[in-house]
């Protein structure tokens, strides 16, 4: 591994553990040239996945902008990126298990809305206004009625 510091290629490991739900190992390393310390992540090399946008173009997957489009309707809300972290494992998790190598734009606006619907309803609310591109405020009304309604029955329970 290339130390980001000098450009050395030898480094030692100092510390290796399981993260993101032990998707992944992190490694904490040592250059062996200036004794620089730095993190690598390693994962297993997935599939390919290819999102169909709604105009038809396709583009490669990439759970950086599902967790940057979460990341901005969470702004000032407590939800902390390790929570959006595992919401967009999640999320790929379920796309790449169904074994389809194209996947509509659609279905991976669905998916964070589900999520988000359980994380936080002002984050959903603020996804949903963007993904769902209301014509009018009463689609919006519409959208925080539903909302109110599913709040009111997970209280009940």
């Amino acid at each position: 591994m290339r130390c980001p510091k000098c450009g050395a290629t030898k480094s030692s490991v100092i510390d290796s553990r399981q993260a993101e739900e032990g998707n992944t190992i992190r490694r904490r390393r040592e250059c062996d040239e200036c004794q620089h310390r730095f993190t690598t992540y390693e994962r297993v090399e997935e599939r390919t996945l290819v999102v169909v946008k709604k105009d038809g173009t396709r583009e490669q997957f990439s759970r950086d902008k599902i967790f940057n489009g979460i990341i901005r309707s969470a702004q000032k809300r407590p939800v902390s990126s390790d929570e959006i972290n595992m919401v967009v494992n999640r999320i790929e998790q379920k796309l790449r298990g169904r074994n389809e190598n194209e996947i509509q734009s659609e279905d991976i606006g669905s998916l964070v809305m589900e999520e988000l619907a359980e994380l936080d309803e002002i984050t959903y609310v603020r996804f949903a206004s963007v993904y769902r591109s209301f014509k009018d405020v009463s689609e919006l009304e519409s959208l925080l009625q539903q909302i109110t309604q599913s709040s009111k029955k997970k209280k009940e329970r």
